[in-house]
């Protein structure tokens, strides 16, 4: 068990002048950096970083506060510092909208847990693979604080500076166990492709309130109503008071309430969570939305379902199109083969949606260089389009079976 850092728990860098030192320190060391940040999910509305660690060969473990550069925080001198090495992330995805927000942004990249995914291994979390590769288990106690706290405890910073210390060591495992496995140019092309998403955004999402908790519980247009002006209401007060939305008020507190018929005063106040001290304080928004949507004439209430751009759920498949149903049961058979013979989840050789928009919608018509067209236009790289290409156009090209086959 490792329990504290190999060269102890550097101070945290809050000032201009720290800040300088461990640029210093950063540029002179050498090859990869290891990095990691901390956010408070589940606590905080936003998902800035609240605590960033980065760890370099000869530059030692650097524990930086952005909270104490303003907000947003500037630091990419810290970028600019390790511009030209290589980038060692565990779940990069995770950590790179964050570090990008504070203006670090890679050139280059490597995702440990990409990597252990491309591996095949079954359990990819960073203590479990440092622990499994390099015999060394780690003290995995914080992951789920709330690190927009100050101050940090000094357990959270020993636990923080343990998240970097041997990824640079655990780098290198896998890399060579890619190179063994022949799947190196498979990493590349992953890495690749993160860094350059890291600076976009993503598509914002068509009524994110159809994603309440219990909002199968509400059967009417006008409680879906209730529902979106109570989701936005809420999503106002936790963007302003920067809060987790679930701790202003809970989902199934906002669908139990559009349940009702005439949700009002009295029915808000029989239902234990608007009692709660935050949501109570908010009691004003809850009220102005449900008058907003008592006032609403039938004509502008959400209808109950949405046109989807994509297929339908596959569970609905059979009935609306069998013939679909068929292509992709079929085409999940082949590239479930094709995957246990690399020791590849089925999930990193093909994006689940790229086999269903395929199955649902082949190509016209169907070749090798269409169904490959299609895949790189949904961003499949070169290499998963190189094992499965072939198997995919096998399967389309063969006739549909006749309705009640």
């Amino acid at each position: 068990m490792l329990t504290e850092p190999s060269d102890g728990v550097p101070p945290l860098v809050t000032t201009p002048h720290a800040l300088h030192k461990a640029v210093f320190a950063l540029r002179g060391g050498r090859g990869p950096v290891a990095m990691d940040a901390e956010r408070a999910h589940g606590f905080r509305y936003s998902q800035r970083a609240y605590l960033i660690q980065l760890r370099r060969v000869g530059s030692g473990t650097h524990l930086v506060d952005p909270a104490a550069f303003g907000q947003p925080a500037d630091l990419s001198a810290l970028g600019v510092a390790v511009s030209e090495a290589e980038w060692v992330i565990h779940a990069a995805g995770q950590d790179l909208p964050c570090l990008y927000e504070v203006g670090l942004v890679p050139k280059t990249l490597f995702d440990t847990e990409l990597a252990a995914r491309l591996l095949g291994y079954p359990r990819v979390a960073l203590g479990t693979m440092i622990e499994e590769l390099l015999g060394v288990r780690l003290l995995k106690e914080h992951s789920a604080s709330d690190w927009s706290k100050r101050p940090l405890p000094q357990e959270w910073l020993i636990y923080a500076a343990l998240d970097v210390e041997l990824l640079i060591e655990l780098r290198h495992e896998l890399a060579a166990r890619l190179v063994a496995a022949g799947k190196w140019s498979w990493a590349e092309q992953e890495f690749a492709a993160l860094v350059a998403s890291a600076g976009l955004s993503p598509e914002p999402r068509r009524d994110p309130w159809r994603r309440t908790s219990g909002i199968h519980h509400v059967h009417t247009r006008r409680g879906l109503a209730y529902v979106a002006e109570l989701w936005y209401a809420r999503d106002a007060i936790a963007q302003r008071l920067d809060r987790a939305p679930g701790k202003i008020l809970p989902d199934i507190a906002i669908t139990e309430l559009a349940a009702h018929k005439h949700p009002d005063r009295a029915t808000l106040r029989g239902i234990p969570a608007f009692s709660r001290r935050q949501a109570k304080r908010a009691e004003a928004s809850w009220l102005e939305a449900l008058d907003v949507v008592a006032q609403t004439p039938e004509s502008a209430l959400p209808p109950m379902h949405v046109p989807n751009d994509g297929p339908p759920q596959s569970r609905l498949w059979p009935a609306k199109n069998p013939g679909a149903a068929a292509r992709l049961a079929a085409m999940r058979g082949a590239l479930l083969a094709i995957a246990e013979q690399n020791e590849l989840p089925m999930e990193n050789l093909l994006t689940p949606d790229h086999l269903r928009r395929l199955a649902w919608r082949p190509p016209a018509p169907v070749t090798e260089e269409s169904v490959a067209q299609a895949l790189a236009d949904r961003g499949a790289r070169p290499w998963q389009r190189d094992l499965t290409v072939k198997a995919i156009t096998s399967v389309l090209a063969q006739p549909s079976p006749p309705p009640g086959a």
